[in-house]
């Protein structure tokens, strides 16, 4: 039993010792731009949804194209697409998002 103790107090310690890096591994910044996003056709309009387009992801070797995808609409609300920004020769990832 108290071994038991001992070990889950062993995977909880490591857990918290690696939170911090999992919670920041969001941010992805490269040194390679991604390519033109691609023409997608949009779907016919959903009621209660928006469409957020298409765009290229890093899966840590190169970049792979996500299709677009329906959002629940927010009413006052507007839709901010992922994109890439480029800052000097690096460039970061910016999810999608609602703002005002």
């Amino acid at each position: 039993m108290r071994k038991q103790i001992l070990g889950c107090g062993l995977v909880l310690a490591l857990g918290a010792m690696f939170a911090p890096a999992m919670s920041q591994a969001g941010e992805v910044i490269i040194g390679v731009a991604p390519p033109r996003a691609r023409v997608e056709v949009v779907p016919a309009a959903r009621v209660g949804y928006v469409w957020a387009p298409g765009y290229w992801r890093w899966n840590g070797y190169r970049h792979v194209w996500a299709g677009g995808y329906w959002v629940r609409s927010r009413p006052g609300w507007r839709w901010a697409p992922t994109h890439w920004v480029a800052y000097g020769p690096r460039w970061h990832y910016v999810p999608g998002y609602w703002r005002r």
